[in-house]
Protein backbone atom coordinates (compact mmCIF):
# COMPACT_ATOMS: atom_id res chain seq x y z
CA UNK A 1 0.00 0.00 0.00
CA UNK A 2 1.28 3.46 -0.87
CA UNK A 3 1.39 6.16 1.78
CA UNK A 4 2.33 9.83 2.02
CA UNK A 5 2.28 12.78 4.39
CA UNK A 6 0.05 15.69 3.56
CA UNK A 7 1.20 19.25 4.20
CA UNK A 8 -0.79 19.40 7.44
CA UNK A 9 0.78 16.15 8.71
CA UNK A 10 4.36 17.30 8.17
CA UNK A 11 6.27 18.79 11.10
CA UNK A 12 9.54 20.70 11.30
CA UNK A 13 12.30 18.15 11.99
CA UNK A 14 10.61 15.23 10.23
CA UNK A 15 13.21 13.14 8.45
CA UNK A 16 13.64 10.24 6.05
CA UNK A 17 16.67 8.37 4.78
CA UNK A 18 17.78 5.58 2.48
CA UNK A 19 20.97 3.64 1.80
CA UNK A 20 22.17 2.60 -1.64
CA UNK A 21 25.40 1.06 -2.96
CA UNK A 22 26.69 2.36 -6.30
CA UNK A 23 27.36 -0.48 -8.75
CA UNK A 24 28.80 -0.50 -12.25
CA UNK A 25 25.31 -1.30 -13.52
CA UNK A 26 23.97 1.86 -11.87
CA UNK A 27 26.64 3.93 -13.61
CA UNK A 28 25.95 2.36 -17.01
CA UNK A 29 22.17 2.67 -16.69
CA UNK A 30 22.35 6.26 -15.50
CA UNK A 31 24.57 7.10 -18.47
CA UNK A 32 22.04 5.60 -20.88
CA UNK A 33 18.97 7.15 -19.25
CA UNK A 34 20.49 10.60 -18.76
CA UNK A 35 22.52 10.67 -21.97
CA UNK A 36 25.60 11.69 -19.96
CA UNK A 37 28.23 9.57 -21.68
CA UNK A 38 31.24 11.34 -20.12
CA UNK A 39 33.91 8.63 -20.57
CA UNK A 40 35.40 9.29 -17.12
CA UNK A 41 32.31 7.51 -15.78
CA UNK A 42 32.65 4.58 -18.16
CA UNK A 43 36.37 3.93 -18.76
CA UNK A 44 39.20 3.57 -16.24
CA UNK A 45 41.60 4.70 -18.97
CA UNK A 46 39.81 8.03 -19.42
CA UNK A 47 39.39 8.46 -15.67
CA UNK A 48 43.16 8.11 -15.27
CA UNK A 49 43.97 10.36 -18.23
CA UNK A 50 41.51 13.21 -17.62
CA UNK A 51 40.92 13.17 -13.86
CA UNK A 52 44.00 11.30 -12.57
CA UNK A 53 41.74 8.77 -10.85
CA UNK A 54 42.56 5.06 -10.86
CA UNK A 55 38.99 4.00 -11.60
CA UNK A 56 35.75 5.38 -12.97
CA UNK A 57 33.49 7.31 -10.63
CA UNK A 58 29.73 7.62 -10.62
CA UNK A 59 27.68 10.53 -11.91
CA UNK A 60 27.18 13.09 -9.17
CA UNK A 61 23.53 13.46 -10.17
CA UNK A 62 22.98 9.78 -9.41
CA UNK A 63 23.21 10.84 -5.77
CA UNK A 64 20.91 13.75 -6.51
CA UNK A 65 18.37 11.33 -7.96
CA UNK A 66 18.35 9.45 -4.66
CA UNK A 67 17.22 12.66 -2.93
CA UNK A 68 14.41 12.90 -5.47
CA UNK A 69 13.39 9.31 -4.76
CA UNK A 70 13.18 10.01 -1.02
CA UNK A 71 10.95 13.03 -1.60
CA UNK A 72 8.71 11.19 -4.05
CA UNK A 73 8.49 7.87 -2.22
CA UNK A 74 8.74 8.63 1.48
CA UNK A 75 8.54 12.24 2.65
CA UNK A 76 6.20 13.79 1.66
CA UNK A 77 5.69 10.84 -0.71
CA UNK A 78 3.30 10.32 -3.66
CA UNK A 79 1.80 13.60 -4.86
CA UNK A 80 4.92 15.64 -4.15
CA UNK A 81 5.84 18.23 -6.79
CA UNK A 82 9.40 19.57 -7.07
CA UNK A 83 9.73 23.38 -7.06
CA UNK A 84 13.52 23.73 -6.82
CA UNK A 85 16.65 21.88 -5.84
CA UNK A 86 20.06 23.30 -4.91
CA UNK A 87 22.93 20.84 -4.54
CA UNK A 88 26.63 21.10 -3.71
CA UNK A 89 28.98 18.20 -4.50
CA UNK A 90 31.88 17.72 -2.12
CA UNK A 91 33.51 14.48 -3.29
CA UNK A 92 33.53 11.74 -5.89
CA UNK A 93 31.10 8.83 -5.93
CA UNK A 94 33.32 5.74 -6.13
CA UNK A 95 32.11 2.35 -7.33
CA UNK A 96 30.83 0.18 -4.46
CA UNK A 97 30.49 3.26 -2.21
CA UNK A 98 27.40 3.09 -0.02
CA UNK A 99 25.58 6.40 0.22
CA UNK A 100 23.29 7.22 3.13
CA UNK A 101 20.94 9.93 1.88
CA UNK A 102 18.80 11.88 4.32
CA UNK A 103 16.27 14.72 4.11
CA UNK A 104 15.00 16.81 7.03
CA UNK A 105 12.13 19.29 7.11
CA UNK A 106 13.63 22.75 7.66
CA UNK A 107 10.69 25.06 7.00
CA UNK A 108 6.99 25.10 6.06
CA UNK A 109 5.19 27.81 4.09
CA UNK A 110 1.42 27.81 3.76
CA UNK A 111 1.61 29.32 0.29
CA UNK A 112 1.19 26.43 -2.16
CA UNK A 113 1.82 23.88 0.64
CA UNK A 114 5.56 24.56 0.32
CA UNK A 115 8.04 22.52 2.38
CA UNK A 116 11.81 23.21 2.52
CA UNK A 117 14.18 20.29 3.17
CA UNK A 118 17.83 20.07 4.16
CA UNK A 119 19.44 17.32 2.07
CA UNK A 120 22.63 15.37 2.69
CA UNK A 121 24.45 12.29 1.39
CA UNK A 122 27.42 10.70 3.15
CA UNK A 123 29.44 7.62 2.19
CA UNK A 124 30.41 4.64 4.32
CA UNK A 125 33.46 6.55 5.56
CA UNK A 126 31.12 9.28 6.87
CA UNK A 127 32.45 11.70 4.25
CA UNK A 128 29.92 14.27 3.06
CA UNK A 129 29.41 13.83 -0.68
CA UNK A 130 26.32 15.97 -1.33
CA UNK A 131 24.52 18.72 0.57
CA UNK A 132 21.71 21.01 -0.47
CA UNK A 133 18.22 22.41 -0.15
CA UNK A 134 15.03 21.08 -1.77
CA UNK A 135 11.78 23.00 -2.11
CA UNK A 136 8.64 21.01 -2.88
CA UNK A 137 4.87 21.34 -2.91
CA UNK A 138 3.51 18.75 -0.49
CA UNK A 139 0.33 16.84 -1.32
CA UNK A 140 -2.95 18.00 0.18
CA UNK A 141 -4.70 14.64 -0.30
CA UNK A 142 -3.92 11.38 1.47
CA UNK A 143 -2.72 8.58 -0.82
CA UNK A 144 -4.72 5.37 -0.96
CA UNK A 145 -4.49 2.19 -2.99
CA UNK A 146 -1.98 -0.48 -3.82
CA UNK A 147 0.24 1.65 -6.03
CA UNK A 148 2.31 0.09 -8.80
CA UNK A 149 3.71 -3.37 -8.00
CA UNK A 150 7.42 -3.68 -8.59
CA UNK A 151 6.90 -6.80 -10.71
CA UNK A 152 4.74 -4.78 -13.13
CA UNK A 153 7.82 -2.80 -14.19
CA UNK A 154 9.83 -4.05 -17.14
CA UNK A 155 13.14 -3.51 -15.38
CA UNK A 156 12.87 -4.60 -11.77
CA UNK A 157 14.40 -2.81 -8.83
CA UNK A 158 16.54 -5.62 -7.48
CA UNK A 159 16.96 -6.00 -3.76
CA UNK A 160 17.21 -9.77 -3.33
CA UNK A 161 20.93 -9.95 -2.65
CA UNK A 162 20.97 -6.75 -0.63
CA UNK A 163 18.23 -8.13 1.62
CA UNK A 164 20.04 -11.47 1.94
CA UNK A 165 23.31 -9.75 2.87
CA UNK A 166 21.55 -7.68 5.51
CA UNK A 167 19.86 -10.79 6.91
CA UNK A 168 23.02 -12.85 7.30
CA UNK A 169 24.74 -9.85 8.89
CA UNK A 170 22.25 -10.16 11.75
CA UNK A 171 23.95 -13.41 12.83
CA UNK A 172 27.55 -14.19 13.73
CA UNK A 173 29.84 -14.52 10.69
CA UNK A 174 30.50 -18.05 9.49
CA UNK A 175 34.04 -19.42 9.56
CA UNK A 176 35.36 -20.05 6.05
CA UNK A 177 38.53 -21.85 4.95
CA UNK A 178 39.81 -19.87 1.95
CA UNK A 179 41.96 -22.16 -0.19
CA UNK A 180 45.01 -20.48 -1.73
CA UNK A 181 44.00 -16.78 -1.81
CA UNK A 182 47.10 -15.80 -3.77
CA UNK A 183 45.60 -13.40 -6.31
CA UNK A 184 44.16 -9.91 -5.93
CA UNK A 185 40.59 -11.04 -6.68
CA UNK A 186 40.77 -14.07 -4.37
CA UNK A 187 42.20 -12.21 -1.39
CA UNK A 188 40.03 -9.13 -1.80
CA UNK A 189 36.91 -11.26 -2.20
CA UNK A 190 37.49 -12.97 1.14
CA UNK A 191 38.44 -9.78 2.97
CA UNK A 192 35.48 -7.84 1.53
CA UNK A 193 33.12 -10.51 2.90
CA UNK A 194 34.92 -10.39 6.25
CA UNK A 195 34.61 -6.60 6.41
CA UNK A 196 30.92 -6.97 5.65
CA UNK A 197 30.58 -9.25 8.73
CA UNK A 198 29.50 -12.21 6.60
CA UNK A 199 32.50 -14.53 7.06
CA UNK A 200 35.45 -15.02 9.36
CA UNK A 201 38.16 -16.20 6.94
CA UNK A 202 40.92 -18.66 7.63
CA UNK A 203 43.49 -18.00 4.91
CA UNK A 204 45.15 -21.23 3.77
CA UNK A 205 48.19 -20.95 1.51
CA UNK A 206 51.85 -19.93 1.30
CA UNK A 207 52.13 -17.53 4.23
CA UNK A 208 54.92 -15.33 2.88
CA UNK A 209 53.22 -15.00 -0.51
CA UNK A 210 49.86 -14.07 1.02
CA UNK A 211 51.42 -11.50 3.35
CA UNK A 212 53.34 -9.93 0.46
CA UNK A 213 50.18 -9.72 -1.63
CA UNK A 214 48.26 -8.18 1.28
CA UNK A 215 51.00 -5.55 1.71
CA UNK A 216 50.90 -4.71 -1.99
CA UNK A 217 47.12 -4.31 -1.83
CA UNK A 218 47.35 -2.39 1.48
CA UNK A 219 45.09 -4.95 3.19
CA UNK A 220 45.56 -5.64 6.89
CA UNK A 221 45.25 -9.40 7.39
CA UNK A 222 46.67 -9.45 10.91
CA UNK A 223 43.16 -10.02 12.32
CA UNK A 224 42.70 -13.27 10.41
CA UNK A 225 44.11 -16.73 10.96
CA UNK A 226 46.71 -17.77 8.39
CA UNK A 227 47.47 -21.47 7.87
CA UNK A 228 50.72 -21.95 5.98
CA UNK A 229 50.86 -24.46 3.11
CA UNK A 230 53.56 -24.85 0.46
CA UNK A 231 51.49 -24.91 -2.75
CA UNK A 232 47.95 -24.92 -4.17
CA UNK A 233 47.47 -28.69 -3.92
CA UNK A 234 48.37 -28.63 -0.22
CA UNK A 235 46.21 -25.52 0.28
CA UNK A 236 43.14 -27.31 -1.06
CA UNK A 237 43.79 -30.40 1.07
CA UNK A 238 44.35 -28.36 4.25
CA UNK A 239 41.27 -26.17 3.68
CA UNK A 240 39.13 -29.28 3.16
CA UNK A 241 40.61 -30.79 6.31
CA UNK A 242 39.60 -27.72 8.33
CA UNK A 243 36.00 -28.17 7.16
CA UNK A 244 36.03 -31.92 7.66
CA UNK A 245 37.26 -31.46 11.24
CA UNK A 246 34.57 -28.87 12.03
CA UNK A 247 36.92 -25.93 12.50
CA UNK A 248 35.32 -24.05 9.62
CA UNK A 249 31.72 -24.01 8.39
CA UNK A 250 32.32 -23.34 4.71
CA UNK A 251 34.99 -23.57 2.01
CA UNK A 252 35.97 -20.91 -0.51
CA UNK A 253 37.99 -21.30 -3.69
CA UNK A 254 40.96 -18.97 -4.05
CA UNK A 255 43.37 -18.69 -6.97
CA UNK A 256 43.74 -22.37 -7.76
CA UNK A 257 42.23 -24.35 -10.61
CA UNK A 258 38.68 -25.58 -10.11
CA UNK A 259 39.61 -29.20 -10.93
CA UNK A 260 42.31 -29.18 -8.28
CA UNK A 261 39.95 -27.62 -5.75
CA UNK A 262 37.07 -30.01 -6.43
CA UNK A 263 39.39 -33.03 -6.44
CA UNK A 264 40.24 -32.38 -2.79
CA UNK A 265 36.56 -32.03 -1.93
CA UNK A 266 35.52 -35.26 -3.66
CA UNK A 267 38.17 -37.61 -2.28
CA UNK A 268 36.41 -40.52 -0.60
CA UNK A 269 38.62 -40.84 2.47
CA UNK A 270 39.63 -37.24 3.17
CA UNK A 271 37.11 -35.09 1.30
CA UNK A 272 33.70 -33.63 2.07
CA UNK A 273 31.43 -36.11 0.31
CA UNK A 274 28.09 -37.13 1.74
CA UNK A 275 25.40 -39.55 0.62
CA UNK A 276 24.29 -36.84 -1.79
CA UNK A 277 26.02 -36.09 -5.08
CA UNK A 278 27.46 -32.58 -5.12
CA UNK A 279 26.03 -30.05 -7.54
CA UNK A 280 26.26 -26.36 -8.29
CA UNK A 281 23.49 -23.77 -8.01
CA UNK A 282 23.56 -20.31 -9.56
CA UNK A 283 21.25 -17.78 -7.92
CA UNK A 284 20.50 -15.00 -10.38
CA UNK A 285 18.74 -11.71 -9.78
CA UNK A 286 17.37 -11.08 -13.27
CA UNK A 287 16.05 -7.59 -14.14
CA UNK A 288 13.11 -8.97 -16.14
CA UNK A 289 12.02 -11.67 -13.69
CA UNK A 290 10.24 -10.82 -10.43
CA UNK A 291 11.99 -13.35 -8.19
CA UNK A 292 15.47 -14.83 -7.73
CA UNK A 293 16.17 -17.57 -10.27
CA UNK A 294 17.98 -20.70 -9.09
CA UNK A 295 19.75 -22.44 -11.99
CA UNK A 296 21.23 -25.91 -11.62
CA UNK A 297 23.53 -27.61 -12.54
CA UNK A 298 25.76 -25.42 -14.71
CA UNK A 299 29.21 -26.14 -13.26
CA UNK A 300 29.72 -29.65 -11.84
CA UNK A 301 27.65 -32.47 -13.36
CA UNK A 302 28.22 -32.57 -17.11
CA UNK A 303 25.55 -34.99 -18.38
CA UNK A 304 23.57 -36.09 -15.31
CA UNK A 305 21.27 -39.09 -15.60
CA UNK A 306 17.99 -39.48 -13.72
CA UNK A 307 19.73 -40.50 -10.51
CA UNK A 308 22.02 -37.51 -10.75
CA UNK A 309 19.09 -35.17 -11.34
CA UNK A 310 17.36 -36.46 -8.22
CA UNK A 311 20.35 -35.24 -6.20
CA UNK A 312 20.52 -31.99 -8.17
CA UNK A 313 16.85 -31.25 -7.45
CA UNK A 314 17.09 -32.15 -3.77
CA UNK A 315 20.23 -30.05 -3.30
CA UNK A 316 18.62 -27.01 -4.92
CA UNK A 317 15.43 -27.42 -2.90
CA UNK A 318 17.43 -27.62 0.34
CA UNK A 319 19.29 -24.44 -0.60
CA UNK A 320 16.02 -22.66 -1.40
CA UNK A 321 14.72 -23.70 2.03
CA UNK A 322 17.88 -22.31 3.66
CA UNK A 323 17.28 -19.02 1.89
CA UNK A 324 13.73 -18.80 3.20
CA UNK A 325 11.66 -20.16 0.29
CA UNK A 326 9.38 -22.63 2.03
CA UNK A 327 7.94 -24.43 -1.00
CA UNK A 328 10.02 -23.65 -4.08
CA UNK A 329 8.56 -24.24 -7.52
CA UNK A 330 10.85 -26.35 -9.68
CA UNK A 331 10.81 -26.28 -13.49
CA UNK A 332 12.47 -29.28 -15.14
CA UNK A 333 13.67 -27.85 -18.45
CA UNK A 334 13.94 -29.41 -21.86
CA UNK A 335 13.65 -28.22 -25.45
CA UNK A 336 9.92 -29.03 -25.52
CA UNK A 337 7.04 -29.30 -23.09
CA UNK A 338 5.87 -32.72 -24.27
CA UNK A 339 7.31 -36.13 -23.48
CA UNK A 340 9.35 -37.39 -26.41
CA UNK A 341 11.19 -40.74 -26.19
CA UNK A 342 13.84 -39.34 -28.53
CA UNK A 343 14.70 -36.59 -26.02
CA UNK A 344 15.91 -38.24 -22.79
CA UNK A 345 15.55 -35.06 -20.73
CA UNK A 346 11.76 -35.14 -21.27
CA UNK A 347 11.57 -38.69 -19.88
CA UNK A 348 13.72 -37.72 -16.90
CA UNK A 349 11.53 -34.68 -16.26
CA UNK A 350 8.40 -36.82 -16.25
CA UNK A 351 10.00 -39.31 -13.85
CA UNK A 352 11.10 -36.54 -11.47
CA UNK A 353 7.59 -35.07 -11.41
CA UNK A 354 6.00 -38.46 -10.70
CA UNK A 355 8.52 -39.03 -7.90
CA UNK A 356 7.45 -35.70 -6.40
CA UNK A 357 3.79 -36.70 -6.71
CA UNK A 358 4.52 -39.84 -4.69
CA UNK A 359 6.64 -38.13 -2.03
CA UNK A 360 10.04 -39.39 -3.19
CA UNK A 361 11.06 -35.77 -3.71
CA UNK A 362 9.64 -33.55 -0.97
CA UNK A 363 9.47 -29.90 -0.03
CA UNK A 364 8.81 -28.48 -3.50
CA UNK A 365 6.35 -28.36 -6.40
CA UNK A 366 7.75 -29.86 -9.61
CA UNK A 367 6.61 -29.59 -13.20
CA UNK A 368 8.20 -30.71 -16.44
CA UNK A 369 9.20 -31.13 -19.06
CA UNK A 370 8.90 -27.38 -19.64
CA UNK A 371 10.55 -25.39 -22.39
CA UNK A 372 12.21 -22.27 -21.01
CA UNK A 373 9.52 -19.93 -22.35
CA UNK A 374 6.82 -21.92 -20.55
CA UNK A 375 8.79 -22.00 -17.32
CA UNK A 376 9.46 -18.26 -17.36
CA UNK A 377 6.12 -17.02 -18.72
CA UNK A 378 2.64 -18.01 -17.56
CA UNK A 379 1.23 -16.43 -20.72
CA UNK A 380 3.40 -18.63 -22.95
CA UNK A 381 2.26 -21.70 -21.03
CA UNK A 382 -1.43 -20.77 -21.33
CA UNK A 383 -1.12 -20.17 -25.07
CA UNK A 384 0.18 -23.74 -25.37
CA UNK A 385 -2.60 -25.07 -23.15
CA UNK A 386 -0.31 -25.90 -20.20
CA UNK A 387 -2.00 -25.75 -16.80
CA UNK A 388 0.83 -25.47 -14.29
CA UNK A 389 1.53 -24.31 -10.74
CA UNK A 390 5.13 -23.70 -11.80
CA UNK A 391 4.94 -21.93 -15.16
CA UNK A 392 5.69 -18.22 -14.91
CA UNK A 393 6.59 -18.41 -11.24
CA UNK A 394 9.37 -21.00 -11.05
CA UNK A 395 12.06 -20.53 -8.44
CA UNK A 396 14.37 -23.38 -9.50
CA UNK A 397 15.29 -24.21 -13.10
CA UNK A 398 16.83 -27.65 -13.60
CA UNK A 399 18.68 -27.78 -16.93
CA UNK A 400 19.20 -30.92 -19.03
CA UNK A 401 23.01 -30.76 -18.84
CA UNK A 402 25.94 -28.56 -17.90
CA UNK A 403 26.34 -27.11 -21.40
CA UNK A 404 22.77 -25.81 -21.49
CA UNK A 405 22.99 -24.48 -17.94
CA UNK A 406 26.34 -22.77 -18.38
CA UNK A 407 25.26 -21.03 -21.58
CA UNK A 408 21.95 -19.95 -20.03
CA UNK A 409 23.64 -18.56 -16.91
CA UNK A 410 26.14 -16.57 -18.97
CA UNK A 411 23.44 -15.30 -21.33
CA UNK A 412 21.43 -13.98 -18.40
CA UNK A 413 24.53 -12.45 -16.83
CA UNK A 414 26.08 -10.82 -19.87
CA UNK A 415 23.09 -10.06 -22.13
CA UNK A 416 20.54 -8.79 -19.61
CA UNK A 417 22.88 -7.88 -16.76
CA UNK A 418 21.67 -10.35 -14.14
CA UNK A 419 23.43 -10.40 -10.79
CA UNK A 420 24.77 -13.87 -10.05
CA UNK A 421 25.95 -15.78 -7.02
CA UNK A 422 26.81 -19.46 -6.87
CA UNK A 423 27.78 -22.23 -4.50
CA UNK A 424 28.35 -25.96 -4.54
CA UNK A 425 25.88 -27.91 -2.42
CA UNK A 426 25.58 -31.53 -1.38
CA UNK A 427 28.95 -31.61 0.41
CA UNK A 428 29.42 -31.52 4.19
CA UNK A 429 29.64 -27.72 4.01
CA UNK A 430 28.55 -25.13 1.44
CA UNK A 431 31.35 -24.43 -1.02
CA UNK A 432 31.90 -20.95 -2.48
CA UNK A 433 33.10 -21.68 -6.00
CA UNK A 434 34.17 -18.36 -7.49
CA UNK A 435 35.41 -17.64 -10.99
CA UNK A 436 38.31 -15.41 -12.00
CA UNK A 437 35.79 -13.34 -14.00
CA UNK A 438 33.45 -12.83 -11.04
CA UNK A 439 32.92 -9.25 -9.88
CA UNK A 440 33.52 -8.21 -6.29
CA UNK A 441 29.74 -8.06 -5.89
CA UNK A 442 29.33 -11.64 -7.13
CA UNK A 443 31.95 -12.89 -4.67
CA UNK A 444 30.25 -11.07 -1.80
CA UNK A 445 26.79 -12.38 -2.65
CA UNK A 446 28.14 -15.93 -3.07
CA UNK A 447 29.54 -15.66 0.46
CA UNK A 448 26.13 -14.46 1.67
CA UNK A 449 24.40 -17.45 0.06
CA UNK A 450 26.91 -19.83 1.67
CA UNK A 451 26.43 -18.06 5.00
CA UNK A 452 22.66 -18.56 4.83
CA UNK A 453 23.15 -22.27 4.09
CA UNK A 454 25.71 -22.66 6.89
CA UNK A 455 23.53 -20.79 9.37
CA UNK A 456 20.59 -23.06 8.59
CA UNK A 457 22.84 -26.05 9.28
CA UNK A 458 24.28 -24.37 12.39
CA UNK A 459 20.87 -23.86 13.97
CA UNK A 460 19.22 -26.95 12.59
CA UNK A 461 16.50 -24.68 11.22
CA UNK A 462 14.89 -25.07 7.86
CA UNK A 463 15.96 -21.61 6.71
CA UNK A 464 16.87 -18.08 7.72
CA UNK A 465 13.20 -16.99 7.66
CA UNK A 466 13.73 -14.32 5.05
CA UNK A 467 13.06 -15.03 1.43
CA UNK A 468 15.75 -13.76 -0.95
Amino acid sequence: MITNKTFNEINIGDTASLERTLTKRDVDMFAVISGDMNPTHLSDEYAQMLLERQKVSGHSMWGGALISSLLGNDLPGPGTVYKSQHLEFHGALELEDTLTVSITVKEKRAAENTVIFDCQAVNQRNEEIISGIAEVRAPSKKASGAGVAAHDLTYHARHAFRDLIEKVQDDDPISVAVAHPCSKAALEGAIDAARADIIEPVLVGPGARIRQLADELEIDISHYELVDSPHSHASAAEAVSLCRGGRTESLMKGSLHTDEFMSAILKKETGLRTASRVSHVFILDVPTYPRPLFLTDAAINIYPDLEGKIHIVNNAVSLAHALGIETPRVAILSAVETINPKIPSTLEAASLCKMADRGQIAGAILDGPLAFDNAISKEAALIKGIQSEVAGQADIFVVPDLEAGNMLAKQLTYLIDADAAGIVVGARVPVILTSRADSARARLTSCAVAAAAAMAKRTGAKGINASV
